[in-house]
């Protein structure tokens, strides 16, 4: 089961991801909170596995709150969760220990995904975010390892011609998440286009 709380000054949008989840036999809401203070009550108390996490919140801000979880409860796994995709956020919630990022214009489904693959360990960041600004390490890593594990199996499927539609019918996703999917993975690998991908994909096939 993978528990997850939600912080989130906006309740509008709690109660859209919460509607989102709440049909997910996998996934259980164990908490939501409208404040840094209130989240952190949350998660010393429950421990969530994953935190979807407002950055511009009332008292504790998401920065802040993510320093502080991380090093109380270092097992819980946070998603920042941001109209903002500056350079300086994205960075400073990294460095503060997310694990992804999403910005609030994402589909709902794409944060079905983004919980999913960081509950199993993985990372997971938006489309629109540049990928150097996750890459901690001065040694970069290799194609292989930037990419997610969804990402590799959605490569795969590409590589052995596979539509986006038919690579959504496969893995039960929306035709948009895995557009999304696509997206990531061309900036990910520095790659020009769908076509550049599709060659890629096809020469590294048996690789990922």
């Amino acid at each position: 089961m993978i528990t997850v709380a939600i912080a989130e000054d906006h309740q509008s949008l709690i109660d859209g991801v919460e509607l989102l989840l709440k049909y997910e036999d996998e996934i259980s809401i164990v908490g939501m909170a409208n404040d840094g203070e209130e989240l952190l009550k949350i998660v010393r108390l429950k421990q969530p596995k994953v935190v979807l996490m407002d950055i511009r919140m009332p008292k504790i801000d998401g920065i802040v709150a993510t320093n502080i979880i991380k090093k109380e409860v270092p097992h819980t796994k946070i998603i920042a969760f941001s109209m903002f995709d500056q350079e300086d956020a994205v960075r400073q919630m990294v460095e503060a220990g997310a694990s992804g990022y999403l910005l609030k214009n994402s589909p709902l489904e794409e944060v079905l995904t983004a919980i999913r693959e960081v509950a199993k360990g993985g990372t997971y960041f938006d489309a629109a975010i540049d990928p150097s600004l996750f890459t901690k390490d001065a040694k970069q890593p290799s194609k292989k390892q930037v990419l997610s594990k969804s990402e590799r199996e959605i490569l795969k499927l590409i590589g052995q011609g596979k539509t986006s539609s038919e690579i959504a019918a496969i893995r039960f996703n929306s035709v948009s998440t895995i557009e999304t999917h696509r997206k990531n993975i061309i900036r990910k690998l520095d790659l020009h286009g769908k076509g550049e991908l599709l060659r890629y994909a096809i020469e590294k096939k048996y690789d990922f």
